[in-house]
């Protein structure tokens, strides 16, 4: 391919670093690439993340791509919406970083090492209503910024923990700053947390071919379609309280041969309307299924978590 590919991210440090990672395997396929930096309404906005949503740090990337703008557009796959775009193509899904969840805590704490009464930060609803449902009575601040500014706030000793992805942490180098890697058992990660997702145009099928020849994961895709199916079946927004973790795992068959099975947990936090000072219920489930019905079993466990009582999704402001 003599033309030289555009490829469209955010400006962060942390949008940068992952859109290299796809920019390096398309050189060395041999493809001629730019990184083309779009500035996102989400970029320019302080308000909470739960109050403008995770779709406008996607939405300008995408029009640029339906432009023409830009020929790929490198998201973080969390951010964005479960509905897709008629736009575009979802043509490849690299090998996922480790999803879960990291604290980074002041002297080197764990979160059960942290009193009562700790300052722990995060923008996730999700990730507040777990770590209220832990019981360790921290006290849950909402934040906003980049990596840097949020361990910032630690360093400077205005908060005693925050609670980050461990993939971005990874991506940026800072591994060695985390106290304690969240336990999925603890903390269930957002639905696709630590996968990329790379689009083209529908009609760029030579670029689509080539994202799909080089740079896609199966073993990732089928996971993450199946965490995204179960929130899009529970109608809540990418910020909503829920949080999902698929995982490809050796099981027998019948004859006791090894097979290969997608294995999906499910989490999702109730809010009382009349208690705004935190979840009043958490759900859990899980299920197992075949590596080709993912989005099935999504769906499947999503319906469970509605008879468990996940059918009210929204809450205060975490």
């Amino acid at each position: 391919m003599d033309r030289v590919i555009r490829i469209g991210t955010r400006g962060s440090a942390l949008a940068l670093t992952q859109t290299q990672t796809v920019a390096d395997v398309l050189e060395r396929a041999g493809a001629k690439v730019e990184i083309v930096t779009v500035s996102t309404p989400g970029d320019r906005s302080s308000a909470p993340i739960a109050e403008i949503g995770v779709g406008v740090f996607t939405s300008a990337l995408r029009d640029a791509l339906a432009e023409g703008a830009i020929d790929v557009a490198v998201h973080s796959y969390k951010d964005l919406p479960t509905a897709p775009d008629r736009r575009l193509s979802l043509a490849a899904v690299p090998q996922r970083e480790d999803p879960r969840d990291a604290l980074i805590a002041r002297d080197g704490l764990t979160l059960g090492e942290l009193p009562p009464g700790s300052r722990i930060g995060t923008g996730s609803p999700r990730r507040a209503a777990q770590l209220r449902a832990l019981g360790f009575g921290h006290e849950i601040v909402p934040i906003r910024g980049n990596v840097d500014t949020r361990i910032a706030m630690v360093t400077a000793g205005a908060l005693d923990g925050v609670v980050l992805a461990r993939a971005g942490l990874s991506r940026l180098g800072r591994l060695a700053e985390i106290t304690e890697t969240l336990d999925p058992i603890q903390m269930l990660p957002a639905p696709a947390q630590g996968a990329l997702a790379v689009e083209c145009r529908v009609d760029d099928v030579d670029v689509e071919h080539l994202l799909q020849s080089t740079v896609d994961d199966e073993a990732t895709r089928v996971a993450v379609a199946a965490e995204r199916a179960m929130l899009a079946a529970l109608e809540a927004g990418c910020s909503a309280p829920v949080g999902a973790l698929a995982e490809v795992v050796e099981d027998l068959d019948a004859d006791d041969r090894v097979v290969f099975r997608l294995s999906l947990r499910g989490v999702a936090a109730a809010y009382d309307a009349d208690d705004p000072a935190g979840a009043v219920d958490i759900m859990r489930a899980s299920a197992t299924g075949d590596l080709t019905a993912g989005e099935q079993l999504g769906r499947a466990l999503a319906a469970e978590l509605l008879e468990l009582g996940a059918g009210v999704l929204s809450g205060p402001e975490a």
